[in-house]
């Protein structure tokens, strides 16, 4: 079984896939390829991907901003066009990429090299993190959402966008998560275990509450995306 699988080991193997993914993870947001499910399947999430961008374009960030796991970028303009944004993530080759999409709109952030787990060094206006907590342990959710506020001023936000578990988001040839272990294939053939855990609206909400936040808004949107903010108190 891919559960049994250390999760130490996993951690590291997602670094790794994240990495040699770069050059291909746009496939899946634009529904290339593996990616793409039907004329109206790939309509859908083109509709829902923009209604979350909407959504998250809409929030009231402002100030210093901190992308944690930032990867690609794909999110970064609409938060760089609100406030001085930092990107994060573990692996330089997605980073890379986030730099150039950031450039070609004209817009600028800060990049560093940094694990998403790794402690605050300094307490900012908003976190933002895309497609992340659904990388998560179960049992680490409450420890990282801590973590989160820990990066926050009081009043700060925290907003995310996820994985819904529509068996039409990932691609054609990916399986379910077995025990919330999925294994991946990347273009090359080469396969990766990867962490992927769909948690409900009413279980993140419980879980920022306990981590200290309240004006929680968790939602979801028809079928691919769950999507929230809160507040530190």
């Amino acid at each position: 079984m891919t559960s049994r699988k250390p999760a130490a080991d996993i951690d590291a193997e997602m670094v790794r896939y994240y990495a040699a993914r770069a050059a291909e993870y746009d496939g899946w947001y634009l529904r290339r390829g593996r990616y793409s499910h039907g004329p109206a399947s790939d309509a859908a999430w083109r509709a829902e991907l923009d209604a979350a961008a909407g959504w998250l374009a809409g929030l009231p960030f402002r100030g210093e901003i901190v992308e944690l796991a930032a990867g690609t970028g794909w999110w970064s303009p609409v938060l760089a066009r609100r406030g001085h944004l930092t990107m994060l993530d573990a692996a330089p080759e997605p980073l890379a990429l986030a730099r150039t999409r950031l450039e070609a709109a004209g817009l600028d952030a800060a990049v560093e090299l940094r694990d998403a787990w790794a402690q605050p060094d300094r307490s900012v206006d908003g976190v933002f993190t895309g497609f992340w907590l659904s990388h998560v342990d179960r049992s680490r959710l409450d420890e990282f959402l801590a973590l989160v506020a820990r990066w926050l001023v009081r009043g700060g936000i925290f907003a995310f966008i996820d994985s819904r578990p529509d068996p039409e988001s990932s691609a054609s040839d990916h399986r379910p998560p077995e025990d919330d272990v999925q294994l991946r294939r990347l273009d090359d053939g080469s396969t990766y275990h990867v962490r992927k855990i769909y948690y409900e609206p009413v279980e993140m909400a419980a879980a920022l509450d306990r981590a200290g936040f309240d004006s929680i808004d968790v939602t979801t949107t028809d079928r691919f995306f769950l999507i929230g903010s809160a507040r530190r108190r």
